[in-house]
């Protein structure tokens, strides 16, 4: 199961990977940029390494005027590696080695266009790279004999932000930890952590994307989901370092499903997921309901979907969303924005922030940034769609609409 399972996230990787070079491509004509890579050769002796050994790594874009003491911090996504033989494999692409990794692309909450982010524009935007396989939380002192290959997420987390708080973090007035899928499970797990590191700061607040995958005790595929998370506590030794509040009161290969922690973070967190949440359809439900080779009509045209798996699609979002419920505490230091579109990922880029789908009238840059300052409460989820809705575009065509949309030129809407 461990290698199905690895087989079709790596498939999964490369469609987004394909899918970002188009979008970027697009969008680098309106103002967004590479920025260079930083590279922690200092941390290596200190055992912060990736999983191929190669050092931590991030990309900072320094703040300028009114926004030199404050930071948003970006944690990239990617999986998660289940095994030996699957860590192994990824120590030899992008997302187990910073060696083969690319100038990070600042879009989205990171994005320089004061148009298209005007509360952090000119904020220090930093980009952290993922290459250990577990979200950043194993620390394993030894070295995999067999492959060589190095658990210590954790080591790299608190590396970066030591050299983070030696470049003026420490002084920091307002921040922000987020990122996306494992990014955001990174998040939600480094959260409290992050705001201890910054005790002097008037306003230290997370935002995770993407990141809240379901356990769904009732729901099917249950036990795949519980297999796989399991898999990957194992392979890095988790079960010791994750949630204490949560592994001492239930078996700790539980404590990877934020349902089973989120209540217990002190610090004010922001959740935006998708209802139909493309990703754990695609690799955590599909496979137990027939595998990809069946969905793929529906899941590449979600008109040609059948009734049937449209039942088991409204299914998962009714769960994910009573989950989200009970989990997210009705008060100012918890926000949520929840939309009806079939995707995965959100905050990174401008058709998940600036130019995302609305709720309740507010784009997901608006209803963060509106949380992030206290300037209002939001915790809102999309009923006015029963069913996945297609909001893409080509990317060409999208970037066009989303500038013009924001010069008030153009009221359009993403779904269709």
């Amino acid at each position: 199961m461990g290698k199905h399972i690895q087989t079709m996230v790596d498939h999964r990787l490369i469609k987004l990977l394909m899918c970002s070079v188009i979008i970027l491509n697009a969008q680098l004509a309106h103002g967004a940029k590479f920025v260079n890579l930083t590279f922690l050769e200092w941390a290596v002796p200190k055992g912060a390494v990736c999983l191929d050994g190669s050092p931590p790594a991030y990309a900072l874009d320094e703040g300028i005027g009114d926004g030199a003491n404050s930071w948003v911090l970006f944690i990239e996504g990617g999986g998660w590696c289940s095994s030996k033989a699957d860590c192994f494999n990824r120590s030899k692409i992008p997302i187990g080695s910073t060696l083969l990794k690319s100038s990070p692309f600042f879009s989205g909450i990171l994005d320089n266009n004061q148009t298209l982010n005007p509360d952090f524009y000119n904020w220090n935007r930093v980009y952290i790279t993922y290459c250990d396989g577990a979200s950043f939380m194993a620390d394993i002192e030894e070295v995999d004999p067999e492959t060589n290959v190095t658990y210590r997420g954790a080591r790299i987390f608190d590396a970066i932000m030591d050299d983070l708080l030696a470049k003026g973090m420490e002084n920091a007035d307002n921040a922000i930890l987020s990122g996306g899928s494992a990014g955001g499970l990174a998040t939600t797990l480094n959260c409290d952590k992050f705001r201890g590191l910054l005790p002097n700061a008037g306003r230290v607040k997370c935002v995770a994307d993407s990141g809240t995958f379901l356990h769904g005790k009732h729901l099917v595929g249950t036990k795949y989901r519980e297999n796989y998370f399991a898999h990957v506590v194992q392979t890095h030794e988790l079960a010791k370092r994750l949630p204490t509040k949560c592994t001492s009161k239930m078996d700790p290969n539980l404590c990877l499903f934020p349902e089973n922690f989120v209540r217990d973070i002190q610090t004010p967190l922001f959740v935006v997921e998708a209802g139909f949440e493309k990703f754990q359809t695609e690799d955590l439900m599909i496979p137990v309901l027939g595998g990809k080779k069946q969905w793929n009509s529906c899941i590449t045209n979600l008109t040609l979907c059948s009734s049937t798996q449209l039942h088991y699609m409204k299914e998962f979002r009714d769960v994910f969303v009573e989950t989200l419920l009970n989990v997210i505490d009705k008060s100012a230091c918890r926000g949520l924005f929840v939309h009806s579109c079939y995707r995965h990922g959100h905050i990174g880029g401008r058709d998940g922030w600036a130019c995302s789908p609305k709720v309740a009238d507010k784009t997901i840059a608006k209803a963060i940034a509106d949380w992030y300052f206290d300037r209002s409460y939001f915790q809102e989820i999309d009923h006015q769609y029963n069913l996945p809705q297609n909001c893409t575009l080509p990317a060409d065509e999208f970037t066009k609409m989303c500038m013009e949309s924001l010069k008030g030129k153009l009221n359009y809407s993403l779904h269709s």
